[in-house]
Protein backbone atom coordinates (compact mmCIF):
# COMPACT_ATOMS: atom_id res chain seq x y z
CA UNK A 1 0.00 0.00 0.00
CA UNK A 2 3.23 1.94 0.12
CA UNK A 3 5.01 2.51 -2.86
CA UNK A 4 8.34 4.46 -2.49
CA UNK A 5 11.23 5.86 -4.61
CA UNK A 6 13.72 8.16 -5.13
CA UNK A 7 16.92 7.82 -3.21
CA UNK A 8 20.60 7.06 -4.62
CA UNK A 9 24.25 7.93 -4.57
CA UNK A 10 25.42 11.52 -3.67
CA UNK A 11 28.04 13.64 -2.32
CA UNK A 12 28.36 15.17 1.16
CA UNK A 13 26.63 18.46 0.88
CA UNK A 14 24.34 16.93 -2.10
CA UNK A 15 20.36 16.79 -1.82
CA UNK A 16 18.23 14.09 -2.67
CA UNK A 17 14.10 13.51 -2.65
CA UNK A 18 12.00 10.70 -1.66
CA UNK A 19 8.38 9.55 -2.68
CA UNK A 20 5.97 7.31 -0.86
CA UNK A 21 2.75 7.24 -2.44
CA UNK A 22 -0.22 5.44 -0.41
CA UNK A 23 -3.01 3.55 -2.05
CA UNK A 24 -5.70 2.45 0.64
CA UNK A 25 -4.87 5.14 3.29
CA UNK A 26 -6.53 8.23 3.33
CA UNK A 27 -8.05 10.83 5.54
CA UNK A 28 -7.25 12.97 8.47
CA UNK A 29 -6.16 10.65 11.00
CA UNK A 30 -3.05 8.80 8.72
CA UNK A 31 0.82 10.08 10.01
CA UNK A 32 3.00 9.56 6.87
CA UNK A 33 6.89 9.43 7.63
CA UNK A 34 10.10 8.31 6.68
CA UNK A 35 12.41 6.27 9.29
CA UNK A 36 15.99 4.59 8.23
CA UNK A 37 18.40 1.65 9.05
CA UNK A 38 22.34 2.12 8.83
CA UNK A 39 24.17 -1.72 8.99
CA UNK A 40 24.25 -3.08 11.96
CA UNK A 41 21.95 -0.65 13.68
CA UNK A 42 18.07 -0.15 14.98
CA UNK A 43 15.70 1.39 12.52
CA UNK A 44 15.24 4.72 13.49
CA UNK A 45 12.82 7.70 12.82
CA UNK A 46 13.50 10.17 11.13
CA UNK A 47 10.69 12.54 10.17
CA UNK A 48 7.01 12.04 9.92
CA UNK A 49 4.00 13.99 8.92
CA UNK A 50 1.71 13.58 11.75
CA UNK A 51 -2.20 13.47 10.77
CA UNK A 52 -1.54 15.59 7.88
CA UNK A 53 -0.63 18.67 10.38
CA UNK A 54 2.23 18.78 11.75
CA UNK A 55 6.26 17.89 11.11
CA UNK A 56 8.23 15.85 13.29
CA UNK A 57 12.04 15.38 12.66
CA UNK A 58 14.91 13.75 14.75
CA UNK A 59 17.29 16.02 16.15
CA UNK A 60 20.21 14.74 13.54
CA UNK A 61 18.23 15.83 10.93
CA UNK A 62 16.03 18.71 11.55
CA UNK A 63 17.36 21.72 9.97
CA UNK A 64 18.48 19.39 6.84
CA UNK A 65 15.08 17.41 6.31
CA UNK A 66 12.12 18.69 4.94
CA UNK A 67 9.13 16.42 4.89
CA UNK A 68 5.96 17.58 2.62
CA UNK A 69 2.82 16.07 1.70
CA UNK A 70 0.66 16.08 -1.35
CA UNK A 71 -3.34 15.45 -0.34
CA UNK A 72 -3.84 15.42 -4.16
CA UNK A 73 -1.56 12.34 -4.93
CA UNK A 74 -2.20 10.73 -1.08
CA UNK A 75 1.94 11.28 -1.04
CA UNK A 76 4.87 12.30 1.43
CA UNK A 77 8.21 13.72 0.00
CA UNK A 78 11.30 13.99 2.40
CA UNK A 79 13.53 17.03 1.13
CA UNK A 80 17.01 15.81 2.33
CA UNK A 81 19.74 18.95 2.01
CA UNK A 82 23.27 19.13 3.08
CA UNK A 83 23.58 15.24 3.49
CA UNK A 84 26.22 13.58 5.45
CA UNK A 85 28.04 9.94 5.47
CA UNK A 86 26.18 9.00 7.97
CA UNK A 87 22.39 9.77 6.59
CA UNK A 88 23.91 6.76 4.23
CA UNK A 89 21.16 3.56 5.38
CA UNK A 90 18.19 2.27 4.22
CA UNK A 91 15.19 4.42 4.34
CA UNK A 92 11.51 3.26 4.88
CA UNK A 93 8.53 4.90 4.01
CA UNK A 94 5.72 4.31 6.71
CA UNK A 95 1.89 4.81 7.80
CA UNK A 96 -0.27 4.81 10.67
CA UNK A 97 -3.49 5.66 11.54
CA UNK A 98 -4.64 7.09 14.43
CA UNK A 99 -1.58 8.09 16.14
CA UNK A 100 -0.93 10.29 19.00
CA UNK A 101 1.32 12.85 19.08
CA UNK A 102 3.59 11.19 21.96
CA UNK A 103 3.89 8.11 19.67
CA UNK A 104 4.87 9.47 16.25
CA UNK A 105 8.65 8.29 16.66
CA UNK A 106 7.68 5.32 17.48
CA UNK A 107 8.50 2.61 14.76
CA UNK A 108 6.44 -0.13 16.65
CA UNK A 109 2.86 2.20 16.10
CA UNK A 110 3.31 2.43 12.04
CA UNK A 111 1.33 -0.83 10.64
CA UNK A 112 2.16 -0.29 6.98
CA UNK A 113 5.46 0.08 5.45
CA UNK A 114 6.84 0.19 2.25
CA UNK A 115 9.77 -0.92 0.69
CA UNK A 116 13.28 0.73 1.61
CA UNK A 117 14.88 2.68 -0.57
CA UNK A 118 19.01 3.26 -0.51
CA UNK A 119 20.74 6.13 0.22
CA UNK A 120 24.70 6.63 0.14
CA UNK A 121 26.15 9.59 0.89
CA UNK A 122 29.90 9.28 -0.12
CA UNK A 123 32.72 11.17 -1.78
Amino acid sequence: QLQASGGGLVQPGGSLRLSCAASGLTGSSVTMGYFRQAPGKEREFVASFFRGTNRYYADSVKGRFTISRDNARNSVYLHMNNLKPEDTAVYYCAAATSLIASTVRDRDRYYYWGQGTQVTVSS
